[in-house]
């Protein structure tokens, strides 16, 4: 049977759908709210499910925070869609996108503990980089990579989240096919 909702990349014209998506979980302080502006720039980083009828019915995002490190972000589910494979979904596309980037490792903040559990997401305690990427990472401006290093800016945002990373499975080796040698050379 096929699946009921498709995951694609997001376009443009997904912004005012994404936001009504993540406006119940921004009320419910789930999810920090942003301002539309934050969603056009970041709209390359999203991968969104689609149902039948061209309606949202979910949306992700993975930001690339280091060289080998990605974050989760601004995982989102219609009510009506939750518990129908949604969020995996979209979850698993995240994770492909970040190996194919050639991360190594992907961070989230969150409150659905279970829900990253079962996909091999473990809770962690304290920043997971070395001295030298760290004093890199504190000069950023952006909000994710804050509350990443746990900066105390950010504490009154992630009060009751929990940190967790996932270490990603090595990408499979792809190898180019070899290309012709024209005749005479």
């Amino acid at each position: 049977m096929a699946s009921p909702f498709t995951v694609r990349r997001a376009r443009a014209s997904d912004v005012p759908s994404i936001e009504q998506l993540v406006a119940p979980y921004v009320h419910r302080r789930i999810l920090i709210g942003k301002e539309r502006v934050a969603y056009y720039e970041s709209i390359q980083e999203f991968q969104v499910a689609e149902a039948p009828d061209g309606s949202l019915v979910g949306c992700g995002a993975l930001h690339t925070l280091w060289e080998d490190l990605g974050e989760v972000r601004t995982l989102a589910v219609s009510e009506d869609w939750l518990h129908r494979g949604v969020g995996h979904a979209i979850l698993e596309e995240l994770q492909r996108a970040a190996s194919s980037l050639g991360l190594k490792r992907l961070f989230c903040l969150t409150f659905e503990v279970d829900f990253f559990e079962g996909h091999g997401f473990r809770t962690i305690g304290e920043t997971v980089v070395p001295p030298e990427v760290y004093a890199e990472l504190v000069r950023s401006s952006d909000e994710g990579v804050a509350e990443f290093l746990e900066l105390a800016r950010v504490k009154p945002n992630t009060l009751g989240n929990t940190r967790m990373l996932k270490v990603l499975d090595p990408a499979p080796a792809t190898t180019a096919p070899e290309a012709e040698t024209p005749p005479g050379r």
